[in-house]
């Protein structure tokens, strides 16, 4: 398994409105890519920004060249908006899971 992380920071005020389009659009949405297999979104306050962190679950990193090509962050234009700024690549992790 892959483990994808990426980092994205919003003002306090657009926070909620972040994480609501992560959790009803934005991931949801990437069910319809070959591979993919889920999602944890980790949230919390940092000094005058709201830093999000997204951990995407993958089978191979032929299926995360798929969806993002070379591991560059791949934003949602409506969450564009949104963010004050984020990381531009992602970090990528070989994962195993234990019970």
């Amino acid at each position: 398994m892959i483990l994808r992380m990426w980092h994205g920071y919003t003002a306090p005020q657009g926070a909620d409105a972040y994480e609501a389009m992560l959790r009803e659009t934005i991931l949801p949405g990437l069910h319809r890519v070959s591979g993919y297999r889920g999602a944890y979104v980790a949230r919390r306050n940092v000094e005058s920004e709201v830093e999000f962190m997204t951990l995407t679950m993958w089978d191979s990193m032929d299926a995360v060249h798929a969806f993002s090509g070379n591991g560059r962050a791949v934003i949602h234009e409506t969450a564009r908006p949104l963010l004050i700024h984020f990381d531009e690549y992602s970090i990528h992790y070989d994962g195993t899971f234990v019970p």
